[in-house]
């Protein structure tokens, strides 16, 4: 049984004195994070808009740091990336003239605070799509940013995106995804951004 407690914590540093609420669609990868609240919002695009948005009323944060792991092509693991936009792919039908929202970009102030501590880092749009190679309009991809970014705009809470890259979406033998290596980039990573 999992007990979820509603925790505020105040992270001086790059961020300043933000409650910054890191959030990431597995346990695991909030494994590496200490010293800072954290939520599990679950795997999927529409998982993790809804447990988001529901953290976001109940906590409270002053800012979202949306992390993972993600599949990428052409990029070696463990290369991290922040996302210039978050592209929703299951959504996308050029034929369509109904409106949606597709594509949103993270907040810019805290974008620029996030690329300062993580200068490495690569800033490309990140595909969100609920199955593994659906993302094909970005390198990127993963199954939940545009859910937590959407949530963060609607609630008016700044957010960003970071991903350690793990795999290409088109290797079929999971074995030779790289999941130790981006778990420990992505942990490193987050470190360094709360405490700079």
């Amino acid at each position: 049984m999992t007990v979820s407690l509603t925790v505020t914590v105040t992270v001086k540093g790059l961020l300043g004195d933000t409650a910054v609420l890191v959030v990431a669609a597995t346990d695991r990868e909030l494994a590496l994070v200490h010293d800072a609240d954290t939520f599990c919002c679950g795997i999927g695009p529409v998982e993790a808009a809804l447990q988001t948005a529901r953290a976001l009323a109940s906590r409270r944060p002053g800012a979202v740091l949306h992390v993972g792991i993600a599949g990428a092509r052409g990029l070696e693991p463990p290369a991290l990336v922040l996302g210039s936009e978050s592209v929703y792919c299951d959504v996308i039908d050029p034929s369509s003239t109904l409106p949606r929202v597709e594509r949103i970009e993270p907040d810019a102030a805290l974008l620029a605070r996030v690329r300062d501590a993580l200068p490495e880092a690569l800033l490309l749009p990140i595909a969100t799509s609920g199955r593994v190679g659906g993302g094909t309009a970005c390198d990127v991809e993963a199954m939940e940013g545009f859910g937590v970014l959407r949530a963060c705009t609607l609630a008016g809470v700044p957010g960003v995106e970071l991903r350690a890259i793990s795999n290409a979406p088109d290797e079929a033998d999971r074995g030779a995804w790289r999941f130790d290596d981006a778990f420990a980039a992505l942990g490193d990573a987050v470190t360094r951004v709360l405490t700079r």
